[in-house]
């Protein structure tokens, strides 16, 4: 998978790639899914409407959001656990705070973390993503923030969470389609935004973004 993903061109940082060699997929996919760990797809997780992104698609992510030891990382989605291992392993002592709003899939991750070994470095909280951690706090947190849902627009919690010369990922977009769009936040506290392309990612659903049904 990884050298798949080398030749691709998509995996170009030698942290990124040290660390998909590192975590084990088939560790964090669904019981049964385990043979489907390292096809280039999306994977459901359960019946919770919630997917575990593609294998590129968290390598592009990953190398966006330009990871090193030591950094802060808050993660908006936890799903399996993966996603939430691959920064531990990049970051280390700097930690991954993850926030889930499945209680289902809090204690999945939980465990899978637990079993692999990443637990000491990520914490997961069961709660609204768009409220950041602590929720709605005004603080500068964290180095970096990834969401991986999409909102119909950037929720303002997190991005006044992010430290100055941090970085955040997130799809913005219709339930259908989003762009994948990556903000820097200078030295003033003002945004520097680009769009990385077209992505569809599963609803992010919380007080700032998409409302429950």
């Amino acid at each position: 998978m990884v050298a798949q993903l080398k030749a691709q061109g998509i995996i170009k940082a030698h942290n990124v790639e040290e660390a998909m060699l590192k975590v084990r997929r088939e560790d964090f996919v669904w019981p049964g899914q385990q043979d489907l760990a390292y096809d280039d797809n999306p994977l459901p997780l359960g019946d919770t409407g919630q997917t575990l992104s593609a294998p590129h698609m968290i390598a592009i992510m990953l190398e966006e959001l330009e990871l090193s030891a030591g950094q802060h990382v808050l993660e908006v989605g936890t799903g399996s656990g993966y996603n939430a291992a691959l920064i531990a392993s990049i970051v280390g002592s700097g930690g991954v705070v993850s926030i889930e709003r499945l209680e289902v899939l809090v204690n999945f991750a939980k465990g899978n973390l637990e079993k692999t070994g990443y637990s000491k470095f990520v914490l997961v909280i069961h709660g609204d993503g768009t409220l950041g951690y602590p929720p709605e706090s005004p603080k500068e947190t964290y180095d970096r923030i990834i969401v991986t849902a999409c909102a119909p627009s950037i929720p303002k919690t997190l991005f006044q969470q992010l430290k100055k010369g941090g970085i955040m990922l997130i799809p913005v977009g219709s339930s259908y389609i989003q762009d994948l769009v990556k903000l820097k936040k200078n030295n003033k506290g003002e945004v520097e935004k680009s769009v990385l392309g077209s992505v569809a990612f599963v609803p992010l659903v919380g007080k700032y973004a998409y409302n429950p049904s």
